[in-house]
């Protein structure tokens, strides 16, 4: 399977921007929110970026196999990854249950991540495919 550079340097750059993201909003919310708070959403952005890389080399890998056993794997590694971010928001909760908002938007910067991506990798299309 043979990658587009343009993609591949896109993939390589989004967890950074993930990372980086979640450390900005940190510092934002350092001076309104506190020293835990500011590290929770850190946190919550590392985890992200941690994530999406996780989920790249998955997916590299599965879509090297058959497609029975690539779908068979796939899907244990994804249940095992859920749990995993489900253990850990638990923690979180457990620590500091009233910073969980705090490290869920750390985790979802994610989102606007992708969306400025796709939003540069429209405008530097020459052309729309129909």
């Amino acid at each position: 399977m043979d990658i587009d550079p343009f993609e591949e340097r896109i993939l390589r750059r989004v967890p950074l921007e993930i990372l980086a993201a979640g450390a900005a909003a940190g510092l934002i919310a350092l001076p309104f929110f506190g020293v835990t708070t500011a590290l929770l959403v850190l946190a919550g952005g590392a985890l992200a970026s941690l994530g999406f890389l996780w989920m790249k080399v998955s997916l590299t890998r599965f879509l090297q196999r058959e497609r029975r056993a690539a779908l068979r794997s796939g899907v244990l590694i994804y249940l095992a990854r859920f749990v995993l971010i489900l253990a850990i928001f638990s923690f979180i909760i457990l620590l500091f249950p009233e910073k969980i908002l705090a490290f869920a938007a750390g985790f979802s910067v994610l989102v606007p991540v992708f969306l400025i991506e796709g939003v540069f990798a429209l405008l530097r299309m020459k052309t729309w495919k129909s």
